[in-house]
């Protein structure tokens, strides 16, 4: 089938992250997909050219926009399938092209959440009732963690490559030494962050610096953008300006990384900060322990998709455990509950094996579920 994804980028990589992985997933599966995008240009690090599959056509948003004046004959008509990614409203133009006797099936992806709300509204039929799309129905499609919604973006392949890379000290060294990171000794910790602006990263350097000698060694991957300014914001504080290459911690400056090196920065991992819908599901396959720092809403709302995300993830969890990661979570997003010594907990919940293994465990069982494309194809076939 053809599939046509409209995307629009707002304010940060995210849109564009879940939208490319899903049409590179699909072009993966046979399917042969056209991208609408306003601004490609993440793509250029995010999903090289080497790194792109087969069957995935980028096209500019504007070009949809103009179909009367650039294609007058009509030969670029739309897909069986047009998904517009988290209501971005496709051009009037092109959806005027989807009034035919088979109407595409219009999908609108949604965002993530894993509230109990989404199992109830995932997959209704919205009725167009005017624009160029009057008469047409568009269906809400909600990614999720229940087999009621649409499941999770996750390549056939993707658990088996990841096993792959975990299971081979050889792998994870060639791929550090690729980026020019040092060798990491076995009691050393290796974490990665991506973070928001707003994120406490100082906080989260200083309790490192300040525990005890004999605490495990941590290295510190920062990302280029917010979590790499908040560091070097950090160091500038600190009575020398090499405080970074003093007590148990070091830290390292990332360059821009594709998917794919994103991937395997989360696999190489003990622990991994992350931001966002995109690279939040891939910490949750990566099977590390994580915290997300989740998209801060004006009206607070995020607070109750945290909750919700961290009562599903976290259901099968011993209470002690469970609490000691719930806490991390909410002081990484500046919420009520965090712990009250911030250096101990980070030595008592992160050395502890239980959060790792209790993580994997959630992972295998969100597993279970369908992913996110598989899901897509069966929907689609269902209202053809």
């Amino acid at each position: 089938m053809q599939w046509d994804v409209f995307c629009r980028v707002i304010d940060n990589f995210g849109d564009i992250g879940v939208c490319w992985r899903l049409c590179a997933d699909l072009a993966g599966r046979g399917e042969r997909v056209r991208l609408w995008v306003d601004d490609a240009s993440a793509l250029a690090w995010m999903a090289p050219p080497a790194q792109r599959p087969g069957g995935v056509e980028v096209l500019a948003w504007a070009q949809a926009e103009n179909l009367a004046s650039l294609d007058p004959e009509g030969s670029v008509q739309p897909g069986e399938v047009v998904i517009e990614a988290f209501g971005c409203n496709p051009p009037e133009a092109f959806v005027a092209r989807m009034q035919r006797a088979c109407p595409p099936v219009w999908l609108n992806l949604e965002y993530l959440s894993a509230e109990a709300w989404v199992d109830r509204h995932h997959a209704l039929p919205s009725p167009v009732m005017s624009g160029p799309g009057k008469g047409l129905t568009k269906w809400f499609y909600f990614p999720g963690f229940t087999p009621a919604t649409g499941g999770l973006l996750r390549e056939p392949d993707l658990l088996a490559r990841r096993d792959r890379f975990q299971g081979s000290d050889t792998a994870r060294k060639e791929w550090l030494n690729g980026l020019g990171l040092p060798a990491v000794a076995p009691l050393e910790r290796l974490w990665s962050v991506f973070c928001y602006p707003h994120a406490p990263l100082g906080e989260l350097l200083s309790a490192l610096q300040a525990q005890a000698p004999d605490a495990p060694f941590t290295h510190v991957l920062l990302t280029p953008g917010p979590a790499s300014e908040l560091a070097r914001e950090w160091l500038a504080c600190q009575a020398r300006p090499d405080a970074s290459l003093e007590g148990p911690l070091r830290l390292h400056f990332l360059p821009l990384l594709s998917q794919t090196d994103f991937d395997h920065l989360l696999w190489a991992c003990d622990l991994n900060f992350v931001r966002g819908e995109d690279s939040a599901v891939r910490a949750l396959w990566a099977g590390r322990p994580h915290v997300w720092h989740i998209y801060a809403q004006d009206d607070g709302v995020h607070q109750e998709k945290l909750d919700a995300f961290m009562d599903r993830w976290m259901t099968s969890w011993p209470p002690d455990v469970a609490q000691e990661v719930r806490q991390l979570w909410r002081w990484w997003n500046a919420l009520p509950g965090a712990p009250p010594a911030l250096t101990a907990a980070l030595g008592a919940a992160v050395s502890a094996s239980a959060w790792a293994s209790h993580s994997a465990k959630s992972g295998k069982t969100v597993a279970q579920a369908d992913d996110l494309a598989s899901a897509l194809v069966c929907f689609v076939a269902s209202k053809q």
